[in-house]
C-alpha cells in the first residue's frame, strides 16, 4: 500500500503542477467548450478569478511531490477538485474522467494520512 501511495502522491502533484503551470503559460492546447461551459471560463478568465485556483494548484502540487506538508495539500487541493467535478458534472460531461482520476488519487493519498485529520472528525461542542 505505501508504494500505491506514493505513485498516486507523485502522479497528483505532477497533474496539479503541470496544469497548473498551464493556467499560466499555455502550454497545453485545449479545445475550447461550447455553451454554458464557454461562457462560465470566458467570465473567470477575464476577471482574473482563476490566477488563485491556478496558484493554489501550482502549491499543493508542489508539497506532493516533495513530500513536506501533506495533508496541506490535500486541504488546499480539495476545494479545486471539487470545482472540477462540478464544473463537469454540471456543464461539460464530456471531461469528466480526468476529474474522477483526479479524485481517486486524492482519496488514496487521504486515506494514507487521515490520522492528520482526525480531529475534524470527532464531534465538539460549540464554543
Amino acid at each position: 500500500m505505501r508504494i500505491v501511495t506514493l505513485i498516486c502522491r507523485l502522479l497528483l502533484g505532477l497533474v496539479f503542477v503541470v496544469f497548473g503551470l498551464n493556467g499560466f503559460l499555455h502550454f497545453i492546447p485545449q479545445p475550447p467548450p461550447s455553451g454554458l461551459a464557454l461562457e462560465y471560463l470566458m467570465v473567470m478568465l477575464k476577471s482574473h478569478s482563476m490566477v488563485l485556483p491556478f496558484a493554489l494548484q501550482i502549491v499543493g502540487g508542489v508539497l506532493l511531490l516533495l513530500n513536506r506538508y501533506v495533508p496541506l495539500a490535500l486541504v488546499l487541493l480539495g476545494p479545486v477538485i471539487v470545482n472540477i467535478l462540478m464544473f463537469h458534472a454540471l456543464m461539460a460531461p464530456e471531461g469528466i474522467a480526468p476529474g474522477l482520476v483526479v479524485a481517486i488519487l486524492w482519496s488514496v493519498v487521504f486515506f494514507r494520512v487521515r490520522t492528520a485529520f482526525g480531529g475534524i472528525f470527532e464531534p465538539h461542542p460549540a464554543a
